[in-house]
């Protein structure tokens, strides 16, 4: 018995599927649904009642005519997902900040103001942010519904190898080393001068900056010895020596830009001779200056980022 809830409800069902079955599925859907409703109006049930109920069971008839069409109803399933999840973690884990460095470079090379750096590059890599989101999605939604392969399939060799935990006698080591090394050359510079030019050494840093500009660089170096240890001891990183590490790299940026801006951090009679022999500008100086400011920050950026990582991957 077909009533007009079931007629309107078949109607609604067949209408996107193609015309060639929608005579079948009209056919077995609506005796399906008689059925259903015989089958309670046997059992007592009022007649509308109990047709009302069977087409309520039934759901959707969007979602019942994606079942017959066998359509996915979602924007990526699971054969895609994990791909579509990698690739687009790395991306945005890439890209937006490379953006964000080169776009913050070239506005502070053509000398804009702090505002327009930050606004620019934030806008910018933000902008890049959202791309890379639509269309890696656009891609692997149309690779859902045309059947597309990835032209990647999982094999034991893409096992993850174990996380380093950052707190081994190997890193102890290098760290020392590096230690050594940096009071080392921070010694040689001040007594012999590390910049060999015009046949005789140089100083690279400002002799003014010593004892007391010096001393600061001493004691940071010191103190990342300390950190190095104090990981080893602990046997990982944990967020409080993670956020030491962030610190020491914060005044460490701050000591260097510092210097930077007020022009005393590079030996000026090194700067004078270069700028004579070389024929070095002012406005190369300028850039030069930028770019090593950029490389400082983006280093200890990288190192920062860094222990906090290994910091929760411990913690993990």
């Amino acid at each position: 018995m077909e009533t007009n809830l079931t007629e309107r409800y078949l109607d609604a069902t067949v209408r996107s599927l193609p015309a060639a079955a929608q005579q079948d599925v009209r056919r077995e859907l609506s005796a399906s649904i008689n059925e259903a409703i015989d089958t309670r109006t046997e059992a007592g049930e009022d007649p509308r009642s109990a047709e009302r109920s069977v087409l309520d069971e039934l759901g959707d008839p969007s979602v019942l005519a994606a079942h017959f069409a066998d359509r996915p109803l979602h924007l990526i399933g699971p054969q895609y997902f994990l791909t579509w999840w990698r690739l687009l973690k790395m991306l945005l884990t890439i890209v937006p900040v490379c953006v964000l460095g080169a776009v913050a470079l070239g506005q502070v090379l053509a000398n804009a103001s702090i505002a327009e750096v930050i606004a620019h590059s934030v806008g910018i890599s933000l902008t890049v942010a959202l791309h890379l989101c639509f269309w890696v999605t656009l891609v692997f939604a149309v690779m859902e519904r045309t059947g597309a392969r990835t032209g990647t399939t999982w094999s034991v060799d893409q096992l993850p190898e174990p996380r380093e935990t950052g707190a081994a006698v190997s890193d102890l080591v290098a760290s020392l080393v590096f230690v050594v090394l940096g009071v080392g050359a921070l010694i040689w510079d001040g007594t012999r001068g590390l910049a060999y030019v015009g046949g005789e050494s140089m100083p690279f840093l400002n002799p003014q900056l010593w004892p007391t500009a010096v001393a600061v660089l001493f004691v940071l170096i010191a103190l990342e010895g300390v950190l190095a240890v104090l990981v080893h001891l602990r046997g990982r990183w944990t967020m409080a020596l993670a956020a030491l590490n962030v610190a020491l790299a914060v005044v460490f940026v701050t000591w260097t830009l510092t210097l930077m801006v007020r022009g005393t951090l590079v030996n000026p009679e090194l700067v004078a001779f270069l700028s004579e022999v070389g024929g070095i500008g002012q406005e190369t100086w300028r850039i030069l200056g930028i770019l090593l400011g950029f490389v400082v920050v983006g280093v200890s950026l990288w190192d920062a980022v860094d222990g906090f990582l290994k910091a929760r991957r411990a913690a993990g």
